[in-house]
């Protein structure tokens, strides 16, 4: 017999402060506990290598003065550069070493999504975010990719006062600067904004193949409603289980600011009937969903279209391919954890 909480994210509704926002800029459960020293580079990609070492050396010398960031700009001159920008693939360990920076750094210090920093400058105006932010020694953020050229001028401005502040910077994208918006917008004060950004940074690429695929080339075939009812008869701490349809379309009533909030006890998603999202809006608002799960480290069973037919050809090949193939990605590996 089950021993299972049984819920259902269609009916969640959770509410946040804008304190809690502030007090929750920390790595997730899933890297709340990795370090410098349990990151595993590839040997074949020296890259990965040097990027760790690099922001090693950056979190533990205080950035600008470091030996080896003055290398990276010849002849042992001081680096100019406020932070540094980790680019690469999906699947390269770059969260891995973000928080790995985030815990070798003096505190106190934040760690976040690029949605996360922006939804915080919602909830407390840009001001109080800024003032908040620049008590901080470091500012980790994660997932650096823009979908709105507002928020590339918001947290354009947010870095340079933070960094005037004194604040060191660290980021990851799958994304080099200059192509951040690239495929999706072409406003000229756009650009002259980008290019303003990436000169706050001391750019820094990781090469590899995605750790998550290694061994688990795509996602495992779908399950019958009748598997899905054998997990919830065998299943222990708290399952989710929802209707997909039904499920995706909640999430537009609830802010993406909430979404691990909506995830804090979640063990275990259940899905019936997954679909292709055809609305580009909506698969938006899932990759943020699909993002908090990953955090978290939920597994994940689903019946009706295999988990790489979530999102449609069309959204796969259009702006914002990086960001579905990351949610793939992690939804494979996420699926593979509820099998294993």
């Amino acid at each position: 017999m089950s021993t299972a909480q049984i819920i259902h994210l269609s009916e969640a509704d959770p509410r946040i402060s804008p304190d809690e926002l502030i007090d929750g800029l920390v790595p997730p459960p899933q890297f709340e506990d990795v370090s410098f020293g349990s990151y595993r580079p590839d040997p074949a990609q020296p890259t990965q290598t040097q990027a760790r070492d690099t922001l090693n050396d950056f979190v533990s010398s205080g950035g600008g003065s470091s030996r080896l960031l003055g290398r990276l700009f010849g002849g042992g001159r001081r680096s100019k550069a406020k932070g540094v920008y980790l680019d690469g693939g999906y699947g390269v360990g770059k969260t891995h070493l973000l928080a790995s920076t985030w815990h070798a750094s003096e505190k106190p210090a934040t760690f976040g999504t690029f949605v996360e920093y922006t939804n915080l400058i919602g909830a407390l105006g840009f001001v109080r975010a800024r003032d908040e932010l620049s008590q901080m020694r470091l500012v980790c953020i994660d997932e650096f990719e823009l979908d709105d050229p507002g928020d590339t001028v918001m947290m354009s401005r947010l870095m340079r006062e933070l960094t005037d502040a004194g604040v060191k910077i660290v980021a990851t994208s799958n994304t080099l600067p200059g192509s951040l918006g690239q495929g999706r917008f072409a406003a000229q004060d756009f650009l002259r904004e980008i290019q303003a950004l990436s000169e706050q940074f001391t750019i820094v690429s990781i090469d590899g193949d995605d750790y998550r695929s290694r061994g688990l080339p795509e996602p495992p075939a779908p399950q019958t409603t009748e598997e899905l009812d054998a997990v919830l008869a065998e299943a222990t701490g708290t399952v989710a289980r929802d209707r997909f349809d039904v499920a995706v379309e909640h999430l537009s009533t609830i802010h993406p600011s909430r979404y691990g909030r909506m995830l804090d006890q979640v063990d275990t998603i259940v899905w019936d009937e997954v679909r292709t999202i055809e609305n580009e809006g909506v698969a938006l608002r899932f990759v943020a969903l699909v993002d908090r799960m990953y955090d978290r480290d939920v597994a994940v069973h689903a019946s009706g279209v295999k988990l790489d037919d979530v999102f449609t050809d069309e959204m796969i090949a259009g702006g914002y391919r990086k960001k579905y193939l990351r949610c793939l990605s992690r939804l494979t590996a996420l699926a593979h954890k509820a099998r294993s």
